[in-house]
């Protein structure tokens, strides 16, 4: 008789964890989308501007794996002032044999944040130097820890900086990660002095205009920017790209309609078919990646559903291995 496993956030972060494992699993995710027939269709996005929120639907199947994930995470940005958290969710998995439902994550978005923190990683593991030890964050909240813990596992960060408007809250979780993390980690009171001297810049907010501007880039930096996963989001300068020496999307297709690289050809900077790498291809090795230390590398994040239905198969079989969450009869 059919199951259907049941799981929680607090059961899934007992033993779904941002690991060296898990990072692996994004990058197959990534390294599948270049060389296999995935079919992933477009992000369906509901927006509710008086609340800032949304609400984006992802889904792929990945030749290979037993089931397929189709994901539902509402952003709400104004939710830290009610006390609640931005982002929320939950995913499903389904057997690609027969359609029948497996497994429901209510995860209230925490796979979805490891999976985005794991794909910054992979950004990392692929473009930046080798030997990056200074990493600067923009933003404070849960992606940003996140996206911190993740660089210290591919690359020697012994250094870390934190912006964010709301300097208290930078503060905050600069302490915490140094005392999480052992590194020195340091909020600082502008963008520019975050940037300047880092080996790796991450962006992890929602902002709708430019955060990080392009005269502050220097020579053999690496940027992963990952908070502009809809139309409207633009936390980079969109000079910031034309000025790059190599300019990686997730997904090129949807970098182009809700990326940094939208806000590049909106501004005439860049032509709307102007052809870039995806991660995905430089993974595979079908595609250059970083070609000196000098070089200015920028990874553009939109999130895809490739990354979903990996960690949820992830999160699946590690739930099946350890006998967890519960089994209802279908």
């Amino acid at each position: 008789m059919p199951q259907i496993r049941i799981l929680t956030e607090a059961e899934l972060r007992q033993f779904v964890t941002l690991d060296v494992e898990t990072i692996d699993a994004i990058e197959a995710a990534f390294l599948a989308l270049a060389t296999k027939p995935v079919a992933m269709p477009e992000i369906m996005r509901l927006d509710i501007p008086e609340h800032r929120g949304e609400v984006d639907v992802k889904t792929a199947y990945v030749p290979g794996l037993s089931g397929f994930a189709i994901k539902v995470s509402p952003g709400f940005f104004d939710n830290p002032k009610l006390g609640l958290p931005s982002v929320n969710g939950l995913m499903m998995l389904l057997s690609a044999r027969t359609g029948l439902v497996e497994a429901l994550f209510l995860d209230n978005g925490y796979l979805t944040d490891v999976r985005t923190a794991a794909a910054g990683a992979v950004a990392a593991r692929q473009l930046a130097r080798e030997d990056a030890s200074v990493a600067a964050i923009f933003g404070a909240g849960v992606q940003a820890r996140l996206q911190l813990q993740a660089l210290a596992l591919v690359r020697p960060i012994r250094e870390a900086r934190i912006w964010a408007r709301d300097g208290a809250r930078a503060e905050q979780v600069a302490a915490g990660l140094s005392a999480e993390l052992g590194l020195s980690v340091t909020a600082v009171a502008g963008g520019r002095d975050a940037v300047d001297g880092a080996d790796i810049v991450v962006t992890t907010t929602p902002s709708e205009t430019p955060i990080l501007m392009a005269d502050w880039l220097q020579p053999g930096q690496h940027v992963t920017a990952m908070g502009s996963d809809a139309e409207h989001k633009n936390e980079v300068e969109p000079a910031a790209l034309a000025r790059a020496d190599l300019y990686v999307a997730d997904s090129l297709k949807q970098t182009r309609r809700l990326g940094e690289l939208h806000h590049a050809i909106a501004a005439g900077l860049i032509a709307a078919d102007a052809a870039f790498p995806e991660l995905g291809a430089i993974v595979a090795g079908l595609a250059g990646g970083r070609t000196s230390r000098e070089a200015i590398t920028i990874a553009d994040l939109t999130g895809t559903g490739v990354q979903d239905t990996a960690i949820a198969t992830l999160a699946h079989a590690r739930s099946l291995s350890g006998d967890r969450g519960t089994p209802f009869a279908t």
